[in-house]
């Protein structure tokens, strides 16, 4: 009866008392122990509102149903269909909403509505994988941040290759604590790619050279990239560089003279066959010969033997605290290796720019070091 009356008077009554009637009505269904009968009367008084005229009213209802796990489902699922305003509420935390409805939701909403559902305190990998594929930036972004999401490799892959070139993005993959390695070197070169094309850089130094620079800093950012992932990643990031046709011979001579022996490792590994427990202890003391028997079988040149097995034995000091020594000094002394008497450098016969590729990775290290150094002299 009591309900009978509300719905006769909500027929004349001005918006804000509607409103505040609506959120009283919400508010006494999920709290009140009513009788079965009122509850469905109740229920029913509410699925009338959804078509109240006024945004207001159904609002007042939706911040009154959105914690509870006890609205009523139909009610709740039409208020996350509103328009952004009214949705806004149970989107972000209606508990009745299944992953099944959430991502239904996603493939429709809108932006707005897609980072309220991206920032839910829980995002299950499904949900997380629906946003990846269909999501606006800003919902990817509100993912990425959420530290209550659970996000797939696959996920973030796809979010890198829809997202990659757009700045917020990559800042907020580049931060995430469980990005793959093998997605944050995809960001790297998609960054490398932007510098690549920008009106400005293709204006001053013309597209051959810009493509060659940017050639040369995602190698060097991959090098770097190499530091900041965990030894036991290594191995997805060398398959994902092999799958790339990036995992070239002048990038291992790079790894070697940089002391990646680690990632060293994990590219024999990968390339010759044999066991990580065999490489790594060929590669912390194993002999000469053990280590070309492994460059032979990971199809490494015959002439960049040598160099690496000279790079090794000093790398190897190093770690045992018998020299000091980095890449600099490395790098020298492999090139050094490759001169004659006369102090010219050739190239072995099936490793051609060899000695222009050591020459160049010193030259590199000469300028980061002292580059270094000047900075070191401002600071202080």
């Amino acid at each position: 009866m009591i309900v009978h009356h509300f719905l006769k008077w909500i027929e004349t009554a001005r918006v804000a008392e509607r409103a505040a009637a609506a959120n009283a009505l919400a508010r006494a269904y999920i709290v009140s122990p009513l009788e079965f009968e009122d509850r469905c009367a109740a229920e029913a008084a509410l699925t009338m509102l959804l078509d109240d005229p006024s945004p207001k009213v159904r609002l007042a209802m939706a911040e009154a149903l959105a914690l509870s796990p006890r609205a009523p489902q139909q009610i709740v699922s039409a208020l996350a269909a509103d328009q952004p305003e009214v949705a806004a509420p149970v989107l972000a935390l209606s508990p009745v909403l299944t992953d099944a409805d959430l991502i239904d939701l996603v493939a429709a909403a809108g932006d707005a509505s897609q980072a309220l559902i991206a920032a839910r305190a829980a995002v299950s990998m499904s949900l997380s994988a629906a946003i990846a594929e269909v999501g606006c930036e800003k919902a990817c972004v509100s993912l990425l941040k959420n530290s209550g999401a659970g996000i797939a490799s696959f996920s973030f892959r796809r979010i890198a290759e829809r997202f990659g070139h757009v700045a917020l993005v990559r800042e907020a993959l580049v931060a995430h604590p469980q990005l793959p390695p093998q997605t944050r070197h995809e960001l790297l070169l998609k960054l490398g790619e932007a510098f690549r094309d920008a009106p400005l850089v293709l204006a001053l130094i013309g597209r051959s050279r810009a493509e060659r620079l940017t050639r040369e800093a995602c190698t060097r950012a991959s090098l770097t990239l190499i530091e900041s992932v965990r030894t036991g990643e290594h191995a997805a990031l060398v398959e994902h560089l092999r799958l790339r046709g990036d995992l070239t011979t002048a990038f291992l001579v790079r790894v070697v003279a940089y002391g990646k022996i680690d990632f060293l490792g994990a590219a024999l590994v990968a390339l010759s066959g044999q066991s990580e427990i065999r490489v790594r202890s060929l590669l912390a003391g194993g002999r000469d010969g053990a280590l070309c028997a492994l460059f032979r079988a990971a199809k490494l040149p015959a002439g960049l033997h040598g160099t690496i097995l000279s790079a090794l034995r000093i790398w190897r000091e190093v770690a045992n605290g018998k020299r000091v020594a980095g890449a600099q000094e490395v790098s020298f002394l492999m090139l050094r290796g490759l001169q004659d008497k006369n102090g010219i450098a050739a190239d072995p016969v099936d490793c051609t720019g060899l000695a222009n590729l050591l020459k160049s990775i010193h030259l590199d290290v000469l300028r980061d070091n002292a580059r270094g150094h000047a900075m070191a002299i401002a600071a202080a």
